[in-house]
């Protein structure tokens, strides 16, 4: 099985924390030139320095806010003029719980910005490069909500459900150049915004976290939550030459927690 990134350039965002710098270690592992894009300088410059590196790889790292849209264009477009870029992973933190009914439409329309407008400014600058490579692979880290609605996260819910069909559509379209586009749902992760999730499960069962945590992780049939690792693990393998003919899916990664097929 051919996993080798080698000669190959990766730009994963929000690779300073959780899935985002599990997934860059894991692509520089396998050989990747890897571009770690976040907000935080001083985060990007201590993840850099972590990365694997062989005699051959050269790392980088871009600072970009995804809530400052024209600043991002500016990254993005920095990026495209000094790299080619063969694989691109969409990952931004979900936008805060709360119930559909109750969310400002300003709530909707930031992380509608967030993810999939950002994601398009992204995924249009790298298209061309990965075109004229002939081989392209793009993963968007998104939730298992696209397949089950996971209670009081209703913003999150709605905008990974949009980000789902986006990246479907852009399957069709791109996969006549070598280029695929995949969706990986991770299940529960032990990663801040996990968090946050067990805090506000917490407060709406009426129990200590300890005891929503545990209540969280009962529901998992693997009864335990995943390492950041995991997740990395299934993206890497989206993003290798042996899954080139694997297009438009999402793939759950969540201990088999999700009911539906």
């Amino acid at each position: 099985m051919d996993l080798h990134l080698n000669g190959k350039t990766a730009l994963v965002c929000g690779s300073t924390a959780g899935i985002g710098k599990a997934t860059a270690l894991e692509l520089a592992e396998l050989g990747a030139h890897v571009i770690l894009m976040a907000r935080n300088a001083e985060k990007l410059e201590k993840t850099l320095a972590e990365l694997p590196k062989g005699p051959d790889q050269k790392h980088h790292a871009v600072r970009a806010d995804f809530t400052d849209l024209e600043g991002f264009k500016t990254a993005v477009e920095e990026i495209r003029r000094k790299h080619q870029v063969h694989v691109l992973v969409n990952n931004t933190g979900g936008p805060p719980s709360g119930l559909a009914i109750e969310a400002d439409p300003d709530q909707y329309a930031a992380a509608f910005s967030q993810h999939l407008l950002c994601n398009q400014i992204l995924t249009q600058a790298v298209v061309p490069s990965m075109k004229e490579a002939k081989y392209g692979r793009i993963v968007n880290v998104i939730s298992t909500s696209v397949k089950q609605p996971i209670e009081n996260l209703g913003v999150s819910n709605t905008i990974r459900g949009a980000v789902a069909n986006w990246s479907k559509t852009l399957s069709v379209e791109l996969g006549p150049f070598g280029i695929t586009v995949n969706n990986v749902l991770p299940g529960f992760t032990t990663t801040d915004r996990l968090d946050d999730i067990v805090t506000s499960a917490a407060k709406r069962l009426n129990k200590t976290p300890q005891e929503a945590q545990a209540f969280m992780a009962s529901v998992v049939p693997a009864r335990r939550f995943a390492s950041p690792q995991e997740i990395a693990c299934g993206i890497a393998f989206l993003c290798s030459p042996s899954a080139g003919y694997i297009n438009g899916i999402n793939l759950p990664i969540d201990g088999g927690r999700t009911k539906s097929l």
